[in-house]
């Protein structure tokens, strides 16, 4: 752990740094408590997120929305955490706000709340653009706390922040299949008692990472003789970006129309459709906490060539496969689709290594919040044409990974 650095009251409107880890620092390894803690806030975070798109088959049925309205839903969440992570992030760079966590989890507790009431179209869209601003102000500091915690094994500690994430994602369409689905919107709220419980968290997490601040003025930052000019930074972001976007992409159309496609093309029960997307989201969870430690050990440009393109194969099989092999290739795709995040965030910290917050806002936002864009695009193509056509257009998405090529090589110490 990071000896604790006394903020001085002149110094804590300066961009934070936070200081690379001492040798005997890495040697002692990394703040797991902190991790497990950020994690499992994390999982809470998501699984209160995952509600959304798994309580669209009831938001569809009551108020009769069509697909495109679904995907507006969709958007509206995204769309919020797009605009303001980047912000959120930006922000913290300069002044770091160890409370904001537990702070912003509040906006999640009352769009909860205002969802489990919401009576119309309107009410629906501000609920989920509130749980989207808790998204926005959660995931740079975390992500910043993940690597402050990690050892020096960067990737291991984003996979682990990542494996929570994941987890709770998955977890969202089981619960709202044991408890939304058979009792209704309003028990929605129920789960405004998880919001509450991430709140204390987080709140004892902020109280350990505000000593671990080190504010300064930011000095000229001297560059690694084998780091890539900045052009070369420039291009490899908008390159990580398209990568993020397409896995995002495919994996929010499995996310919002999964259920739909299932119960269109197979005839299952809106439950037994919901198993079949938290089986996707749970190997999603798996692979998010694999690629993370293949990238420390093989190198984080490896990890992303083998994930995306890696996927291609099975996602263009999915939309000509039956029941069973269909719950087999969304396992595969969720285990190789997914392995690439942990790679591709800690991928673009080290390009930018005095920007964290902004990265991570700028990849958690508005990549994800792009994916949400497409998500209703998608909603919007499904109902002028057809379910099973989306889910053939998107197949070809992983094939954006061949942009790969244009990565460059980092230094060794940064792998």
């Amino acid at each position: 752990m990071n000896k604790p650095v006394v903020v001085s009251e002149e110094t804590l409107t300066e961009p934070v740094v936070v200081a690379e880890m001492a040798p005997a620092a890495k040697a002692a390894g990394p703040a797991y408590i902190v991790l497990a803690g950020i994690s499992f806030s994390h999982f809470l975070n998501d699984t209160m997120q995952s509600l959304i798109a798994s309580v669209y088959p009831i938001l569809k049925d009551t108020y009769a929305l069509d697909f495109a309205q679904i995907g507006m839903i969709t958007l509206a969440f995204q769309f919020t955490a797009s605009l303001l992570q980047p912000v959120v992030g930006h922000y913290t760079d300069k002044k770091a706000q160890p409370y904001s966590l537990a702070i912003g989890m509040a906006s999640t507790f009352f769009g909860l709340l205002l969802l489990s009431a919401a009576q119309q179209y309107l009410v629906i869209l501000v609920a989920a653009a509130l749980v989207g601003l808790g998204s926005a102000v959660f995931h740079p500091e975390s992500a910043r706390i993940a690597r402050l915690a990690s050892g020096g094994r960067y990737g291991f500690a984003q996979s682990v922040f990542q494996l929570g994430g994941s987890f709770g994602t998955s977890m969202g369409p089981v619960l709202a299949a044991l408890i939304v689905v058979p009792f209704g919107q309003g028990s929605i709220a129920w789960f405004s008692s998880i919001a509450f419980l991430a709140i204390l968290i987080l709140w004892r997490i902020g109280r350990w990472y505000a000593p671990q601040i080190k504010a300064k003025k930011m000095a000229a930052v001297q560059a690694h003789p084998d780091a890539p000019s900045s052009r070369r930074v420039a291009v490899a972001l908008l390159v990580l970006v398209a990568l993020l976007f397409s896995k995002q992409l495919y994996v929010s159309s499995l996310s919002s129309y999964y259920i739909f496609y299932l119960i269109d093309r197979f005839g299952v029960s809106t439950q037994a459709a919901q198993i079949y997307l938290f089986i996707f989201l749970a190997a999603n969870a798996v692979g998010a906490f694999l690629g993370g430690p293949l990238g420390d050990r093989f190198g984080r440009k490896i990890v992303i060539w083998m994930s995306i393109l890696g996927a291609l194969p099975f996602t263009l099989a999915l939309p000509h496969a039956g029941l069973a092999a269909s719950a087999v290739l969304s396992i595969v795709i969720g285990l190789i689709i997914s392995s690439t995040t942990s790679s591709i965030i800690v991928f673009a910290q080290e390009l930018v290594p005095h920007r964290f917050g902004m990265i991570s806002g700028v990849f958690f936002g508005v990549a994800f919040g792009i994916g949400g864009l497409g998500a209703a695009v998608l909603g919007k193509l499904a109902d002028h044409t057809s379910i099973e056509f989306v889910y053939q257009v998107c197949a070809y998405l992983p094939a954006i990974g061949l942009l790969a090529v244009f990565l460059p090589k980092l230094p060794r110490h940064t792998r």
